[in-house]
């Protein structure tokens, strides 16, 4: 049974309540600091910075009485990921295996933009240990629960787990996290939020604790598009170049290999639902076979990106601490142990094909569309107990969403369920660098979907 989540309103209707002076950005903050004492805030962040933000706050207040034009983020509450460098403090990428590391010399570049622009940061949230997941499970600091149910406590989606739930709870206007494999898009999906995917090189990833160097991705989500790209301004250090459209005239493809198989009841309603809406408002929905999409299990053996680049991480730490990793995450590391460098370089030749051979495929469209996920967060006592279960559910939740990162794309997770139902997200992707497009593409298509169930 689904319940309504305290989210706070979008960026642009915090900014008009503060400048009429109906709120004031500390008293914003103190009330998400308040909210993440609270019980359902349980496992989302694993340090909270109280007094920083309140300063950033009061800084804020301070500034606009005296006639200072604020930048969008400024005052407001946002979480960061526990991947993030932040000065004077070891980054522990959701593991106990890090403790004893050297504390971070300096903030990330992306959490030195976010300070520039005056964010309040409110603390490092949990997420899979190592962004290794796209479940959201971590044994060592608890699993935050999904907000989207208070009957049953689901998985949140990983690896951003607690960012996503720092959103859906309404602790931060946005969750800063990260994509490898889907691990923004996935929880967006699983919370009711807006995900955004961005190309790769957009944000700078010095400072993030390493998953796989030839997918992750800097990013975040918020509440909807507009704040998506509020928050991807400040991490690239400038905005998209955004063109709005309508929906009419839109040409988007519904791939029919592999990402429309075992859908649950949900989502393939929602996924219907959808796609009639924005029929009926002119876009037109093209079906594409996109074969190509079958081939990446093959072309991303042995391994996988993800197992090699993180054992060349890891492999030190597994030699000596393996004791004090998630079994779970050890093992899917430990895969890219036998892994040759002749096999690693094959990777990276077999997915430039792959990539031109797909990208050519987009031609004539807007954007590929399909469900980000095919299922419904199940619960977290589930996969808690089933090595099987867990390893099942975590390939479901990231065969969309990969496909992605191995094309090198930008993509948004849009929510689309209605209101009595579990949420459930709709991918909109594009290629490499068409991350301005794409943002066009996405505000059309949240306009439809808002306007089918009314504004979240």
């Amino acid at each position: 049974m689904t319940t309504e989540q305290a989210a706070l309103p979008r960026i642009a209707t915090l900014r008009a309540q503060i400048a009429r002076g109906t709120l004031t950005h500390e008293a914003l903050v103190a009330q998400a600091l308040e909210g993440a004492a609270a019980p359902a805030a349980r496992h989302v962040f694993t340090r909270l910075y109280a007094d920083a933000a309140l300063a950033a706050a009061r800084h804020a207040d301070a500034a606009l009485k005296a006639g200072v034009q604020l930048p969008p983020l400024a005052g407001l509450p946002v979480s960061i990921k526990d991947l993030y460098d932040v000065a004077g403090e070891p980054t522990l990428a959701g593991s106990i295996a890090c403790r004893d590391d050297a504390p971070a010399a300096a903030d990330a570049p992306v959490v030195a933009r976010l300070r520039t622009q005056g964010a309040a940061l409110v603390g490092k949230t949990n997420m899979t240990e190592f962004a290794f997941s796209g479940v959201g499970i971590n044994p060592h600091h608890g699993t935050p629960a999904n907000a989207a149910d208070a009957s049953v406590p689901r998985i949140p989606g990983g690896s951003s787990s607690g960012a996503a739930v720092s959103v859906a709870l309404g602790l931060s206007v946005a969750g800063l996290g990260s994509d490898t494999g889907g691990s923004i898009r996935i929880p967006a999906a699983l919370n009711g939020l807006v995900g955004f995917k961005n190309t790769q090189a957009r944000v700078p990833r010095i400072g993030a604790f390493e998953l796989s160097r030839t997918l992750d991705t800097v990013c975040a989500m918020a509440r909807c598009v507009d704040d998506c790209l509020t928050v991807d301004a400040a991490i690239a250090d400038t905005p998209l170049a955004v063109r709005r459209r309508p929906a009419a005239g839109l040409r988007l493809a519904l791939p029919q290999t592999l990402v429309l198989d075992q859908l649950d009841a949900t989502v393939a309603r929602a996924l219907e639902r959808s796609l009639s809406r924005l029929s009926a408002a002119g876009a037109q929905i093209v079906p594409l076979p996109l074969t190509e999409l079958a081939e990446i299990s093959t072309l991303n053996a042995p391994g996988g990106f993800s197992s090699v680049e993180a054992f060349a991480v890891h492999r030190q730490r597994l030699a000596q601490r393996r004791a004090e990793f998630d079994p779970r995450v050890a093992a899917r590391i430990a895969l890219g142990e036998a892994v040759s460098a002749a096999d690693y370089i094959g990777l990276h030749d077999r997915r430039r094909g792959w990539i031109a051979r797909v990208e050519a495929q987009f031609q004539g469209f807007d954007a590929l569309l399909c469900p980000t996920v095919p299922m419904v967060a199940p619960p977290i006592a589930e996969l808690q107990a089933s090595d099987e279960a867990f390893f099942k559910a975590n390939g479901l939740l990231l065969r969309n969403t990969f496909a992605i990162n191995y094309l090198d794309g930008c993509a948004f997770s849009l929510p689309c369920q209605a209101p009595d139902e579990l949420p459930v997200g709709l991918m909109l992707a594009s290629v490499h660098g068409d991350d301005a497009r794409l943002a066009a593409v996405a505000l059309a298509v949240e306009a439809v979907l808002q306007a089918g169930e009314g504004a979240r």
